[in-house]
Parts: structure tokens; C-alpha cells; sequence
């Protein structure tokens, strides 16, 4: 596991009280602690995230009804921006329902000689090696396993090595495990509309509270074909 850091003495003979609540191991159900993040790339779901964007250090879930409706919409702003990035890193794509289509990604700005995906039965082991592997700028994966206590445990293992390896990971799931537990940093689900989505944030570190609609950029869809 990473090493909890520490907090100073001199800031908490100072402000005993300010000290705990900043701490980043603290966890509250609407907490102040700091936290790492990466912009979403829309404003209002930045307002509505904890940290003011995306857990850097961490599993996110995304929920939705299935997969294949332009849930990766979401994700757009952030695939495009560690596109930029240098030194290059992998976008991994652990186990994706539908082919990325590709002219999509490219004309969203998304280089395709960082994406690498991954076809495999097993997807919580390679969402584990690609985190691991500290390779990777970012991990999608899609899983379709049934709420357990096989499951949970792995989870609970993806989180740790998002953790040490200090990387995003973002998996995508169906709606219908919104009331299984989950280890996860943070906890959205999703419903489409025309032109955008209405958010509900499950599960957070002290963000919105209630439904929440954004707009989306103008980005194509990103999938394409069958499973």
C-alpha cells in the first residue's frame, strides 16, 4: 500500500482542527479533504466534482444504462489533453463492448498510436497488469462480472494500484450494480438525453449533491460496429 502522508506539526499545533479535515486519507460524506484531479473539460461537472475534476489517484465509475451510447463522451476532454503529454504513455482499453472507431478519436484529436487495447476474458487481471505496469497515462475498462465477493476484492486491488501508481483508472458498468458496494474514488451515473446527459453523482468525496445536466462538446462518437 502507498504511505499515508504525514501532517506537519507545526501546521497542526496551528490549526489542529483545519489539519485533519485537509488531510487526504480522511474520508467524510461531504468531505474538505484536498484531492488530486484532472479537469473533466465541463465546466458544470468540475463544479460538481470534489477537487473541482476527475480523482487523479484512483477508480472512478461510470454507470449507465448500457454500454455504447456515448458514454466515453465523458472521458473525450481527458483522452485528448494526456494526448498531448510528453514523455508519450498508453491510453489502455481493457475489454470495450464495441471497436473504438477510429477516424472518430483521431478527429477528436486523440492520437492513435497511443491507444492500445486490449481483447481478453479476463479483464480484471489486465486492468491490473496495465496499472501496474505504470505505462499508462489513463485505464478504461468495461466489466460485466456479477456483484461478489470475488469481485470486490479484486476492486479493492485495481484501487490500490491506482493509488501507488498515482493514475486515473476508469471502469464502466451497467446500472443495475448502483447498489452493490464499490471501493471506488468516485461514483456517477449517467442518463442520456439530446444534446447531453443528466449526472448523479452515487458516490463521492464531498461533491453535488442531487442530478445535474451537462452539454456535450462537439465531439463525434467514438464506437463503432458490434460487440
Amino acid at each position: 500500500m502507498g504511505r499515508t502522508p504525514s501532517i506537519s506539526p507545526d501546521t497542526a499545533a496551528d490549526d489542529p482542527l483545519g489539519s485533519l479535515l485537509a488531510h487526504p486519507a480522511l474520508w467524510r460524506g461531504r468531505s474538505l479533504a484536498r484531492t488530486d484531479t484532472h479537469s473533466t473539460g465541463y465546466p458544470t461537472l468540475d463544479e460538481a466534482l470534489p477537487g473541482g475534476g476527475w480523482p487523479a489517484n484512483g477508480l472512478s465509475e461510470i454507470l449507465s444504462p448500457q454500454p455504447g451510447l456515448g458514454e466515453l463522451r465523458l472521458l473525450m476532454p481527458l483522452l485528448v489533453r494526456f494526448g498531448q503529454q510528453w514523455p508519450a504513455r498508453w491510453v489502455a482499453w481493457i475489454a470495450p463492448p464495441f471497436e473504438p472507431y477510429a477516424p472518430a478519436l483521431a478527429s477528436a484529436g486523440v492520437p492513435l498510436e497511443r491507444q492500445l487495447v486490449v481483447r481478453t476474458d479476463e479483464p480484471l487481471w489486465a486492468l491490473e497488469q496495465a496499472i501496474e505496469s505504470g505505462a499508462c497515462a489513463t485505464v478504461l475498462g468495461w466489466l460485466r462480472s456479477r456483484p461478489g465477493d470475488a469481485l470486490q476484492r479484486s476492486l479493492r486491488r485495481l484501487q490500490l494500484a491506482a493509488q501507488r501508481q498515482r493514475a486515473p483508472v476508469f471502469l464502466f458498468r451497467e446500472r443495475t450494480v448502483a447498489q452493490s458496494a464499490s471501493p471506488a474514488e468516485l461514483r456517477l451515473e449517467l442518463h442520456f438525453r439530446v444534446g447531453g446527459a443528466r449526472l448523479e453523482l452515487l458516490k463521492s468525496r464531498g461533491g453535488r449533491r442531487g442530478a445535474f445536466d451537462i452539454e456535450w462538446t462537439d465531439t463525434p462518437g467514438v464506437t463503432h460496429g458490434t460487440p
